[in-house]
């Protein structure tokens, strides 16, 4: 029997790879003779580098760089110099592991470390970036990250806006121009710098092509958007989120583009700052990490496919990592089972969707060695009714 597993982290005990590993003793205690493969899998969120290092080869390049309170912090991510290829993690540089729980407050919070990543990658020979965009603290529009490549954020005085959120409150103008000096193109030069693309061609080197891995769908602005979705979490009172979108739809009405497009509302509107401004493709974090993990000609090899995630509830199958696994599994006709730490609201919603089973933890967990030992047994449970 062949098994492909492709377990999602179980957030605050296990990764990606512990996860697999843990299934993987699991169904060999049940099936000794089963051939099984061990896949990482990640959204985009933090440690998405980590799981997909050995597929992508290169170097990684350790610099430090202003964190998300302005702090100097060790972070870094990989080069292959060899295929002019970067990828970028948000999360190492302006996330919410970087700060504590009591430090985290969107107003003050900036995405320049990010800026400073793609500013490095691109001075070292980098032509095309993935840039994976979870778990940030930040709900600045990508207005740290535009100032970290040279752009300029202006007040009605035509001084530098202050770092996060806030400085958005300011905003009076956005001048692109300067990052010719670092090789980004864009498509809102005209708008914003009064140079034509062909102008900002010859003080351009080269263009970059960008790919941002996220699967949020929401919008910069509005009731759904990034400031009242995902800034309580970052430390934003109801008032404050309230405050934080007015400035963000001001920020994309000065830019010239529309507040409440789908999508760029994911890392507090960094996806929006990267789209539109940088003329990036946004893409399905999942879906980019089983391209790159070769998940799809595992998966149609095998005769049954596994895979899960701390939680699986009715947001798993709106495009979490898990659903894309699913996806691939009835596509290629093998069943999927689901391993999870707890099933939260909504999990029928999975069964619904073609998921065989799914098996929250026998004894649930969250210290690392109990997790690991659930995880083992589950797998061992469900392998010993399935055989």
């Amino acid at each position: 029997m062949k098994v492909t597993i492709a377990m999602d982290s179980f957030k605050g005990s296990l990764t990606s790879l512990e996860a697999g590993e843990a299934v993987k003793r699991g169904i060999l205690k049940a099936c000794p003779d089963a051939e099984i493969t061990v896949l990482p899998l990640a959204d985009g969120g933090e440690g998405t580098l980590d799981c997909i290092a050995q597929y992508i080869g290169g170097e990684e390049i350790r610099i430090k760089v202003k964190g998300p309170l302005g702090e100097p912090v060790d972070s870094s991510y990989i080069c292959d110099s060899e295929n002019g290829t970067a990828y970028i993690e948000m999360a190492k540089a302006s996330g919410l592991t970087l700060i504590s729980q009591e430090e985290r407050d969107p107003f003050l919070t900036t995405s320049y470390g990010t800026g400073e990543l793609i500013r490095d990658a691109v001075e070292k020979g980098a032509s095309r970036l993935f840039i994976f965009i979870g778990g940030s603290a930040t709900n600045d529009g990508g207005a740290g990250m535009l100032q970290a490549l040279g752009a300029k954020l202006l007040d009605g005085e035509g001084n530098e806006i202050r770092p996060g959120a806030v400085g958005l409150k300011d905003l009076a103008a956005v001048d692109l121009s300067g990052l010719a000096a670092v090789d980004i193109s864009g498509l809102a030069i005209e708008v914003l710098s009064g140079l034509t693309e062909a102008e900002f061609s010859d003080l351009a080197g080269r263009s970059i092509e960008i790919t941002v891995a996220s699967d949020v769908i929401n919008p910069l602005c509005g009731p759904d958007g990034a400031s009242f979705v995902y800034g309580p979490q970052k430390g934003a009172s109801p008032e404050a989120c309230i405050e934080m979108d007015k400035w963000l739809e001001g920020f994309a009405k000065i830019c010239g583009f529309d507040p409440f497009e789908e999508g760029t509302g994911a890392a507090g509107g960094m996806s929006f700052a990267l789209k539109n401004l940088l003329g990036a493709e946004i893409r399905s974090g999942a879906e980019l990490i089983t391209e790159i993990t070769d998940a799809e000609n595992k998966i149609s090899g095998s005769d049954i496919v596994i895979t899960g995630e701390g939680r699986m509830d009715g947001q798993t199958v709106k495009g979490k990592a898990p659903f894309r696994i699913l996806e691939l599994g009835i596509e290629y006709g093998k069943p999927v089972h689901g391993i999870c730490g707890i099933l939260g609201e909504g999990s029928d919603e999975c069964l619904k969707a073609g998921f065989k089973s799914v098996n929250p933890l026998t004894v649930p967990a969250m210290e690392r060695e109990e997790a690991i030992k659930s995880v083992e047994d589950t797998a061992e449970a469900l392998f010993s009714h399935i055989m």
